[in-house]
């Protein structure tokens, strides 16, 4: 990359003092020194058949219980000073928690039971002061959200437009697990599949937006145990 490109990229510097935080609390006897090593990967604006391509290669790093692989990104980054006001008018009011959908099963029957699918093309980009009553700008914003959680994530986000930032590195990421997930699937067809699947620990925005003028910026933390 080139050097204002690198001199702006943060995403790894984000990361670094809280993965020394943790180190420092799982060994708190040990020199830094011997910490595990760390081997920073970035990945640019791919396509879906490259991170096809690059979660090949990655699968067996994946696989691999001596690794552990932390991907940094915010998700949606609402407001016009993000160039992203994407408002959905047929969204759950009050919005429906991330939380209420059973971690790692997606498309069971009761996640169906309240999931409603959308036209995302009748979403609309809302200009000026707008301040809808119902749903709520935040509620439009946590219904996306949650759809890129539980539902195909590349295509939610190309039918929204959602800004989710690390899209790429978490596309990556999933593409080396259904990789595996194949690799198992051809060798051990009674494999519980849904140990690979993403458990989601939280969901945050960094504000409730109810107007246009407003921003926000969403948070989603998960893991996934191989």
């Amino acid at each position: 990359m080139s050097q204002p490109v690198d001199e702006a990229e943060h995403s790894a510097e984000m990361q670094y003092p809280y993965i020394h935080r943790l180190l420092q609390k799982l060994y708190p006897s040990k020199a830094v020194s011997s910490y595990p090593p760390l081997v920073p990967i970035m990945i640019g604006a791919t396509n879906a058949t490259t991170e096809r391509a690059l979660g090949a290669m990655l699968a067996p790093y994946i696989a691999d219980e001596s690794n552990a692989f932390v991907i940094s990104s915010d998700f949606c980054h609402w407001g016009s000073r993000f160039s992203y006001t994407y408002y959905l008018a047929d969204a759950p009011s009050p919005a429906t928690s991330p939380e209420s959908l059973p971690n790692g099963v997606s498309g069971s029957a009761a996640a169906l039971d309240i999931h409603k699918k959308h036209d995302w093309q009748q979403g609309t980009m809302i200009r000026g002061s707008a301040a809808p009553r119902a749903p709520k700008i935040h509620e439009s914003i946590a219904e996306v959200d949650r759809a890129c959680i539980y539902d195909e994530f590349l295509e939610v986000i190309e039918e929204t437009g959602n800004t989710v930032c690390g899209r790429h590195p978490i596309g990556v990421f999933m593409a080396g697990v259904e990789e595996l997930e194949g690799q198992h699937q051809q060798t051990n067809t009674n494999d519980d599949a849904l140990k690979r699947r993403f458990r989601f620990m939280r969901y945050e925005r960094s504000s409730n937006v109810s107007s246009a003028k407003d921003s926000s910026v969403s948070y989603v933390s998960a893991f996934a145990v191989l």
